[in-house]
């Protein structure tokens, strides 16, 4: 996972490999979700392959999950 910035105000692009059919898409911050748990196990993102329609779930470390924050990708929150 990866963000694409842009300084000039255009949509910021995050890249992402779906394990099922292996496609590199490149995702808006709005085809993203992150959900912040009380562990490692229950921090994520998810998405859904524009390729092949498989849900996607991938679990999302401390970089990741302020990647994907900073980039406006809607947060969950858990206890």
């Amino acid at each position: 996972m990866g963000g694409i910035a842009a300084e000039d105000g255009t949509e910021v692009l995050f890249k992402a490999a779906c394990p099922d059919c292996r496609a590199h898409v490149e995702l808006s911050a709005g085809a993203l979700r992150l959900a912040i748990g009380g562990s490692r196990r229950s921090t994520f993102y998810s998405f859904t392959c524009p390729g092949c329609g498989a849900a996607v779930r991938k679990p999302a470390g401390d970089r990741i999950v302020e990647l994907l924050a900073d980039g406006g990708v809607r947060t969950l929150r858990s206890l």
